[in-house]
């Protein structure tokens, strides 16, 4: 089965520089898919997300220096 997917040149120029000699862009995008992890709503603890929300907030800070 095949399937067309449409991108832009940019996107296309952008692809390609992250495909491999030996893959084509099947196998580029889906060794990009299998990279992302899907996001568990509710997977942090309530400690874990304050963490993260500090660490957030103290990254955009120092930003605004």
């Amino acid at each position: 089965m095949s399937t067309s997917i449409r991108v832009s040149d940019d996107t296309k120029q952008m692809l390609e520089r992250l495909k491999r000699e030996d893959e084509t862009f099947d196998d580029l995008l889906e060794r990009l898919a299998l990279r992302e992890k899907p996001i568990d709503i509710g997977a942090w603890s309530e400690e874990e997300a304050d963490r993260a929300r500090e660490a957030v907030k103290q990254s955009r800070e120092s930003f605004e220096r």
